[in-house]
């Protein structure tokens, strides 16, 4: 599944970070790498960007960034 495909309130594992090369090194660079726990707290109104909680931080991506990257073991967490 891709991290834009997911709802709020969602969590998953990070398995694949795509897209160009200057995207995912910055994606990479900034601790979205492959393992870590990802969960979706909001949307924006117009549904872009998305805010996501990883390892303690929230970061907003564009949902266009977010569709580079594929996620599992995507559950509903009860925060």
């Amino acid at each position: 599944m891709l991290l834009s495909e997911m709802k709020q309130g969602q969590s998953g594992n990070i398995i694949h970070v795509g897209g160009s090369n200057i995207l995912r090194r910055r994606i990479l660079e900034m601790g979205l790498i492959k393992g870590t726990k990802v969960y979706v707290e909001k949307y924006a109104p117009l549904k872009d960007p998305l805010e996501l909680i990883f390892k303690g931080y929230h970061m907003s991506l564009r949902v266009e960034e977010a569709a580079q990257i594929t996620v599992d073991n995507v559950k509903q967490d009860l925060r």
